[in-house]
């Protein structure tokens, strides 16, 4: 029975396409519908050619004056809005393809933050999903930020904007406390002595010691052209979200961007959203945010009086200890002030290795 077809079509089917069956069927006109629904005899026409949409009201009409229930008519024609609706969704998505060229889709792919997608619609829609925009131009007015920074620096917008926007998806499944900047200050001392743990024992900790104090941590891998190693970015008033990455790096790098981003925690206000950049300039914020990670670190004081003695691995190891931190963040700051050669006493540095 016609009653009885599947619903589901790749094609819109008006609903009216049944209400003509149903006509030719019991030998009724279109007219003689009209007068026993006391409805014009034109606007039974329009319903017939799908101009005109079944309201519940019509639906119970055509139930009394053809014996379909009103169910049938009120399913199929919402089937018929939705896959007409899909279809100009389709060709919009398909007008929006030339914009993926903007976006690194195959190695947001790769790392599983969007499915591979087989046609050009397929990956617009992926995207849109992604960023949670309608447009692909909005992911300009949704991730602003990263338009705004990558001016000044050799980013890819789009790329850096993904990589911000992962870092706020995952940040929005960890439970966090409300943001309290006394109880960031009291971890600090917390922070310092995780670094002297093994990479698959500090995240889990660093992760849950930071979101007791309001403050979301997410480790992202690096995402090409974005030359970012870490981010600060608010997400309400009450949560802040640190992003760092491991591209390749040295658990000494890893740990002074992490007290790096907790400096603009702690320093700056709550409406900025700061990167740090690969390299590059420090603007007088992120010269502060340095300052304050190599003292929260290593303390000038003490930095300086190590420095008065020629460096060996025996007493960079004994100055660790003292200050009750990794021997390797001791190195990372002697090379990074030309006190010594980049690869001297590098075996007292370690690789940050996530557990997979």
């Amino acid at each position: 029975m016609a009653t009885e077809r599947t619903l589901q079509s790749d094609l819109p089917v008006p609903p009216g396409r049944l209400i003509a069956e149903t006509l030719a069927a019991k030998g009724v006109s279109q007219a003689e519908l009209a007068r026993r629904m006391q409805r014009p005899a034109p606007a039974i026409n329009e319903i017939v050619h799908g101009r005109k949409e079944i309201t519940a009201e019509t639906a119970i009409q055509l139930e009394r004056s053809l014996g379909v229930p009103a169910h049938v008519w009120l399913g199929l024609e919402a089937e018929y809005r939705h896959t007409k609706a899909r279809q100009d969704e389709d060709k919009r998505l398909a007008r929006q393809a030339p914009l993926l060229r903007r976006f690194p889709y195959a190695a947001m792919a790769r790392l599983g933050w969007v499915p591979r997608g087989r046609t050009g619609a397929e990956k617009v829609s992926h995207l849109l999903n992604f960023f949670a925009v309608s447009s692909l131009d909005g992911v300009a007015h949704v991730e602003a930020v990263a338009y705004r920074l990558s001016k000044t620096h050799r980013a890819d917008p789009e790329a850096l904007a993904a990589w911000l926007r992962k870092g706020e998806i995952e940040a929005l499944k960890i439970d966090t406390r409300p943001f309290e900047s006394t109880q960031v200050r009291a971890l600090l001392a917390e922070l310092r002595t995780m670094t002297a743990l093994p990479s698959r024992q500090l995240l889990p900790r660093l992760t849950t010691a930071l979101a007791r104090c309001g403050v979301a941590f997410v480790l992202l891998p690096h995402l090409p052209k974005t030359h970012a190693h870490g981010a600060t970015k608010w997400l309400t008033p009450e949560k802040a979200l640190v992003i760092a990455t491991t591209r390749g790096r040295w658990a000494d790098m890893f740990w002074f961007s992490v007290f790096h981003e907790v400096g603009h925690l702690l320093l700056h206000g709550r409406r900025a959203t700061f990167v740090e950049w690969e390299r590059g300039k420090r603007n007088g914020q992120e010269a502060a945010a340095d300052q304050f990670a190599a003292e929260h670190l290593i303390p000038r004081a003490h930095y300086d009086n190590f420095r008065t003695l020629a460096p060996t691995s025996a007493r960079i190891r004994a100055f660790a200890r003292e200050l009750g931190i990794a021997p390797g963040i001791v190195v990372g700051r002697l090379q990074h002030d030309g006190a010594i050669p980049d690869s001297a006493f590098n075996s007292l540095r370690d690789q940050l290795r996530p557990a997979a």
